[in-house]
């Protein structure tokens, strides 16, 4: 997918930010369709398949996280979450609810682009990286080809981003792979200091597929050192 042709739906209540953030995609070659409340948001969503949401927190009605929650179950496009709510709990609960990266108002336009531009890039990647092929561990599988995890008999509903971390684990699965490169890896190196990252969604991955989130089977933390995929023998 050729990024700077992409369709981008901006969600905001507030009509200043749309024209303006609008104007500026648009500048750029992207096409932009915009919605101003919750339920339009998901009905575009859904019609026009945009390419990446920007998706505001704070709308009367439907507010960012039910939308973004509405929209996971029918597409795995990428979501980036805008913000005034700088606190860690409201990031983590935007990330739980299945968005990419976010973004905290006010926030230059530099910023935002350079957002747009990694999330479009690690999109087309994992495309562009999906073969006919799947990996087994234990009770654990990955079918790239179908974008599905099982542990056993189950299927397991990974958001976006946990899905990209676990596949970039088991794809150099039995070597310690070090936050940093994982921050590089999965979010882009716009996110290059925030190890926070990591830490909360191996927790949450955790919680999927381990059978023991305290005791991981698979996901294991070396310490000093980072995070390991290890084959059960």
């Amino acid at each position: 997918m050729d990024e700077f042709k992409a369709r981008i739906l901006v969600v905001d209540d507030e009509p200043r930010y749309i024209r303006a953030v609008q104007a500026n995609l648009e500048a750029r070659g992207y096409e932009v369709l915009s919605a101003q409340n919750g339920q339009t948001a998901i009905e575009l969503a859904r019609r026009k398949e945009p390419d990446l949401i920007l998706l505001d927190i704070r709308m009367p009605g439907l507010n960012g996280y039910e939308v973004c929650e509405r929209i996971r179950e029918f597409s795995s496009v990428p979501i980036i979450m805008l913000t005034a709510l700088s606190d860690d709990v409201n990031k983590v609960r935007g990330l739980d609810t299945g968005a990419d990266d976010y973004v905290t108002k006010p926030f230059s336009i530099a910023e935002l682009i350079a957002r747009v531009r990694a999330a479009l890039r690690r999109a087309a990647l994992s495309k562009q990286t999906e073969h006919d092929s799947v990996f087994r561990a234990g009770d654990l599988l990955i079918d790239f080809s179908l974008r599905r995890v099982f542990v056993g008999d189950q299927e397991v509903s990974l958001t976006p981003t946990e899905y990209r971390l676990l596949c970039e684990l088991a794809r150099q699965a039995g070597r310690v792979l070090m936050p940093d490169y994982l921050l590089k890896q999965v979010w882009g190196i716009e996110h290059a200091q925030d190890t926070r990252l990591v830490w909360q969604v191996i927790h949450r991955l955790r919680r999927k597929i381990e059978c023991d989130p305290q005791n991981p089977r698979y996901v294991q933390t070396r310490a000093g050192m980072g995070y390991i995929l290890q084959i059960p023998e």
